[in-house]
């Protein structure tokens, strides 16, 4: 094996990432673009899922009829279909049923939905309607929307039975206990009922997160740019196929073990004082 090549030009660069590249930029700057993509699309995916699936389980979970039922058919839903599915059903929506650029859906002239992907203002500049396209502003293209999206959705589904099996694992006497001192059952739920459930749910979230990180890898399917993605192209370009799997399995490899590590650290400060 020779790595020499990733100092070569790469002859390809990328529509979008964090690190600007063009195709005279070396093998490895094109696949930490890569990484930096993986990154921009887990990262969001990872706390947007959080917090869906947190209300979702808490549904699980309600009184209301209507409210459950919606909430357990979202999870047998989105948990039982593949997600390589429901990735290649979102990004044909997106490029489907979307209008183009031209004509794009808008929000306060200011936030824009077409074809082309969502368009919203940046501190310093807002997107305007062209004749062809949306100009200016921060772009997500629809690759990117479509693959946050799937991440979103099919882990948010996982989460939220992590929160009901660790809500329901909380003693009822704890709950009442709140109730008898006095705190209704919102702050019950949140200041009591939640941080307990926690120090159960930890490990089992440990477990989704990692795989939603492995799970980017997945926007190869749809064109986005995210390491698996890049690394594919370098493989066509350089003929280093062993090289450039190596480097994604070691690279995920030391993604994993931090996001493991972290989770690790998490629980630790969560159960601190159990019993």
């Amino acid at each position: 094996m020779n790595f020499e090549f990733l100092s070569d030009p790469a002859g390809f660069g990328l529509s979008e990432g964090w690190l600007q590249v063009a195709f005279n930029s070396p093998y490895w700057q094109i696949l930490l673009a890569g990484l930096f993509n993986t990154l921009k699309v887990a990262l969001p995916a990872l706390l947007l899922s959080t917090v869906l699936g947190l209300f979702i389980g808490l549904g699980q979970l309600a009184q209301h009829p209507l409210l459950k039922g919606l909430c357990r058919g979202y999870i047998h839903l989105f948990r039982n279909v593949p997600l390589l599915l429901q990735l290649l059903a979102i990004y044909f929506a997106i490029t489907q049923f979307l209008p183009i650029a031209s004509q794009a859906w808008s929000l306060g002239d200011h936030v824009f939905l077409s074809k082309s992907g969502l368009a919203f203002p940046t501190f310093s500049e807002a997107p305007v309607r062209g004749r062809f396209s949306i100009e200016g502003g921060w772009a997500l293209s629809p690759e990117y929307l479509a693959v946050l999206l799937a991440l979103v959705v099919y882990t948010a589904a996982f989460v939220a039975e992590i929160v009901r099996a660790g809500v329901q694992a909380v003693r009822p006497g704890m709950r009442q206990g709140a109730l008898a001192l006095g705190l209704n059952n919102a702050q019950t739920t949140r200041h009591v009922v939640l941080p307990l459930a926690l120090r159960v749910a930890v490990p089992s979230l440990s477990n989704q997160y990692l795989n939603l990180l492995k799970n980017a890898s997945l926007g190869v399917a749809v064109g986005y740019p995210e390491l698996v993605s890049v690394a594919n192209t370098a493989i066509n370009q350089s003929g280093k196929a062993v090289e450039c799997v190596l480097i994604i399995l070691v690279t995920y490899a030391l993604l994993s073990a931090v996001a493991a590590g972290l989770m690790n650290v998490l629980n630790t400060r969560v159960n601190r004082g159990a019993l």
